[in-house]
């Protein structure tokens, strides 16, 4: 609880707080107002006056209620139970708030964002007398059955060239996260004392030994993602899309079906019914690696858009802060922001409410500096302890009516690596990934291609570029198709279309709700786009030298071709390959008739 007054409430300005009397405070201090004891931040101080930016509701609170000083900033905690918890903004726990204050969240509500009571089985891996350091690696805790969570020597203990002499270790047995497990000595003597949590702030990225390149994609299952617009583990990207483009629904996918270790998924700003679904879906879902629920690798940070809007800014820095912590303990973290377009308003509406001279759009001009220092804490890195891990960032943008123009989808273009931009027109023809081939880009293509080529037997990148070509090509033949129709294209133009058509369809275009179709392995994958690439090859060399584009189209394995995607399962794969050789033997057979 707060332990001093630093200050009184001037002005109350929704969630912003002018503060006066300000005294033995610092900027960016975690603060108490009024005798409710919102939680708040100390943003702003001049002289003797402060402004505070309020988590919850202010309404009720007056002038000259006390505002009481931590001298410590916003902070997480961090340690075992983490995984499977659905936090608001600040982190606290939405389930132990329910059974606090009902259906509702009531005015400075606190609760511990782990759970005190609970036991874990501390493993430990040093001894006494072993020299640690901050971020060195003290025991293990089972926190679900597949993630060992790494107890780590805090950050906050020292500078990282210190080091420190365990003085006493527990044994194998069951504690509290409360309860030290450990005690170490610094080089004057001074004993600390170890439990499996520590608090960290959530504005402070955490430190790391060295950022590594990033050259090993983040394996989605989606087509149209892993085949043409990679992203890379510790990469960036961004999805913009209008309302209704499948956004939300893309996200859902990628955290379903990514090979990232743990998924933390922050709902900022979206809307009560959306976040719902995600309430009540994910814990249904089956993690496809284990065969057990997907909670028990995804943490869940809901803060809805009637959720007070100063919490909101707040949720990114907290799922990130939770997605490096992981990352710190050798793991790969995919975090999916929904969406980063309602994170900058709440700081529009938040600069507007302090009165700061407004930029494009009414963003605050610190806009391109907060939006870059989130998608910068992103990375594949050596941690402290000598581990690898990657923190991959996929945020969705909602421009208002679908203009990619709009201040925040172009400063975050400018941040990010990868861009996959949602297209209206494929998600009203159903064609769900709507990802669009000719808007979107990925600057991970080079990075990641040796690990491909090892991968995918030296054709990936190739393959790549072959069928991007040939979409290319397709729309400069649309544009000569809608002003004299297709009849007057030859049949060799015309095949890129058919080709084309056959790729949207057969490869691009991805069903979440079908069994076999929902998840494509690499080797899937590879083997559809090969076989596309067959029809191309054997087609156009058929036709170029005389037989009728209606005759390629009319063979049954075209039919088969355009139904694999639904017919071939991933541990079937030898059905591509049968696929390959009808379709080069009917093409034979069709030359050779029409040459006799």
């Amino acid at each position: 609880m707060p332990e001093k007054i630093i200050g009184q409430v001037q002005r109350v300005n929704g969630p912003v707080i002018t503060v006066d009397n300000v005294t033995d405070a610092s900027m960016m201090d975690l603060v108490y107002v009024g005798e409710d004891h919102l939680i708040g931040e100390l943003v702003k101080l001049d002289g003797t006056s402060a402004t505070v930016q309020v988590y919850e509701d202010t309404t009720g609170l007056c002038p000259f209620e006390n505002v009481y000083g931590t001298s410590l900033p916003l902070s997480v905690e961090l340690g075992p139970g983490l995984i499977g918890s659905i936090y608001d903004g600040i982190q606290r726990p939405l389930s132990r708030l329910r059974e606090i204050c009902g259906d509702t969240i009531a005015k400075g509500v606190v609760s511990k964002a782990l759970d005190r009571t609970k036991k874990w089985e501390f493993t430990p891996v040093v001894a006494v007398s072993d020299t640690v350091h901050p971020g060195s690696v003290i025991g293990t805790v089972q926190e679900t059955s597949r993630i060992l969570h790494r107890i780590l020597v805090p950050l906050t203990l020292g500078d990282l060239k210190d080091q420190f002499t365990v003085v006493s270790i527990s044994d194998i047995a069951e504690y509290s996260v409360d309860e030290t497990v450990c005690v170490v000595e610094d080089d004057e003597g001074e004993r600390h004392s170890l439990t499996l949590m520590h608090s960290w702030s959530i504005r402070k990225p955490r430190k790391v030994k060295e950022r590594k390149p990033l050259s090993i994609p983040l394996i989605t299952g989606q087509r149209v993602i892993d085949m043409l617009f990679p992203l890379a583990k510790g990469g960036t990207v961004a999805i913009p899309g209008g309302f209704g483009t499948g956004k939300t629904m893309t996200q859902h996918a990628i955290a379903s079906w990514c090979d990232a270790d743990i998924i933390v998924y922050i709902g900022c700003g979206e809307r009560g019914n959306e976040m719902t679904d995600v309430l009540r879906e994910f814990p249904k879902l089956i993690d496809p690696y284990t065969g057990k629920s997907l909670m028990e690798r995804t943490i869940l940070i809901a803060n809805t858009s009637n959720m007070p809007v100063s919490a909101r800014e707040a949720s990114i820095y907290t799922g990130i802060t939770l997605a490096e912590y992981y990352r710190d303990q050798g793991y790969h973290v995919a975090v999916m922001a929904d969406s980063t377009s309602r994170w900058a308003e709440a700081l529009r509406e938040l600069s507007g409410r302090m009165e700061e001279m407004p930029a494009e759009e009414g963003f605050p001009a610190y806009l391109p500096t907060r939006i870059a220092e989130f998608y910068e804490r992103a990375g594949r890195m050596e941690t402290l302890s000598a581990m690898e891990g990657s923190v991959s960032i996929i945020g969705a943008v909602s421009p208002p009516g679908g203009d990619f123009s709009e201040p925040v989808t172009q400063h975050t273009k400018r941040f990010v690596r990868c861009f996959w931009g949602l297209d209206r027109s494929l998600a009203s023809s159903r064609h769900y990934p709507a990802i669009s081939w000719l808007d979107s880009y990925s600057e991970y293509v080079d990075e990641v291609a040796p690990w491909w080529e090892q991968k995918g037997e030296g054709n990936w990148k190739s393959a790549r570029q072959e069928i991007m070509n040939l979409l290319q090509k397709e729309v400069r033949l649309q544009q000569i198709v809608k002003l004299v129709g297709p009849d007057a294209l030859p049949d060799s133009q015309n095949f890129i279309l058919e080709v084309c058509s056959m790729f949207k369809t057969a490869f691009l275009q991805q069903n979440a709700f079908d069994d076999i179709d929902k998840y494509s392995s690499i080797e899937k994958q590879l083997g559809m786009l090969n076989v596309i690439l067959t029809y191309w090859k054997v087609g156009s060399a058929a036709i170029e030298k005389g037989l009728p584009i209606v005759r390629v189209k009319r063979m049954k394995v075209t039919q088969e071709i355009a139904r694999m995607r639904f017919s071939i399962s991933d541990d079937n794969l030898e059905e591509l390959d049968k696929i390959t050789v009808r379709l080069e033997r009917q093409i034979s057979r069709l030359g050779e008739m029409y040459e006799a």
